[in-house]
């Protein structure tokens, strides 16, 4: 794990210098040397960037591959979903589809105003989804979409959560649940964290990682170039074909909601004949999950729980229960035993 963090300490330290537009040899060097000691550890390598599914400065690629909606302004530094003003909505979304089975997004972002505490919103949403540049009331998406999406939401609206926002949550859907602002989206979330992000000094970080069928998301908000875990899910299935977008709004409370750069890496990972000769584009965004997502408004951490108990996972289970009482049985027959034995001597 001290490798892995040592890694991840070097990506993000790495996709910080290119934005201060090193000399292109000097960050290719960086990038090689980085790859030949740890490849297998970090996939934030230069050679594995998709630019077709990255924005990044000067964002040449908006207009072409990159269509915005909304209030979203385009500057050479920044891309701004929205500005720091009420009732605002905006979005930028990639328009090639992706289909990469195995990836991870790094999104650089601010989020900042003049709101003082808790008079601030609403958010940004990171989504990948079957539709694109389809307007609505999450975070300016539609509510029923196909897909992924992971939500920073800056306004607490559950006025009896016990959580600390902004908070990070992440869903996913296949069209027929719809986030419930009312609730933070607690009743549909995956998991989540809180994450101080918000009028930092700094650029803060997001990276999602989706391979095998496992969705992990992390954070940089505290300026340590270094990645910490948000999200860990197992039995998440999402399709190719899908496409990277972000979105922020702004009600009665507004923010700046900027985003920096979003890079998309391929994750170099084999798969079994079967999964390769899989129709991925076919696929329906679902979650295997041990408990329903609606068993979050129980858990006031909202942690995901685990992988559902299969057949054979109850038969394991069983299994080594009663390998477990056997083993008790003999030794406690062995102890026994030797008990009797120790005794008859005092006789």
């Amino acid at each position: 794990m001290e490798l892995k963090a040592f890694f991840s300490h070097v990506n993000v330290a790495l996709d910080k210098a290119l934005n201060l537009k090193l000399p292109t040899e000097v960050s290719a060097y960086l990038r090689i040397g980085c790859c030949l000691v740890g490849c297998d550890i970090t996939d934030g390598n230069a050679e594995h960037l998709k630019r077709e599914h990255s924005l990044t400065k000067p964002y040449q690629g908006v207009g072409n591959q990159w269509d915005f909606w909304g209030s979203t302004l385009v500057t050479s530094s920044y891309v701004r979903l929205t500005p720091d003003e009420r009732s605002k909505q905006g979005s930028i979304w990639n328009t090639v589809p992706c289909y990469l089975k195995d990836w991870e997004m790094h999104v650089q972002f601010k989020v900042h105003g003049s709101g003082k505490k808790n008079l601030h919103g609403d958010g940004i949403a990171i989504w990948y989804t079957k539709d694109r540049l389809h307007p609505g009331p999450v975070f300016s998406n539609n509510a029923h979409f196909h897909g992924l999406a992971v939500f920073i939401d800056t306004y607490s609206n559950d006025d009896s959560t016990d959580r600390s926002f902004p908070y990070i949550s992440a869903m996913v859907n296949n069209g027929t649940v719809s986030y419930d602002h009312g609730k933070d989206g607690r009743s549909s979330e995956l998991g989540g964290c809180s994450a101080d992000i918000r009028n930092r000094d700094f650029d803060t970080y997001l990276a999602i990682r989706y391979s095998r069928g496992r969705l992990t998301v992390m954070v940089d908000v505290d300026d340590k170039n270094e990645w910490k875990e948000c999200i860990d899910i197992g039995g998440v299935r999402l399709p190719t074909g899908y496409f990277f977008g972000a979105s922020a709004a702004t009600g009665d409370l507004s923010d700046n909601h900027d985003v920096i750069s979003m890079k998309l890496y391929q994750l170099m990972v084999d798969h079994t004949p079967e999964e390769e000769n899989l129709d991925w584009t076919k696929i329906e965004p679902s979650v295997s999950l041990f408990k329903s997502p609606k068993d979050n408004i129980d858990d006031p951490t909202g942690n995901f729980r685990g992988t559902p108990l299969t057949g054979w996972k109850v038969f394991l289970l069983l299994l080594c229960a009663l390998l477990g009482i056997v083993v008790c049985a003999v030794v406690g027959a062995v102890v026994f035993q030797k008990r009797q034995e120790r005794n008859k001597r005092f006789y």
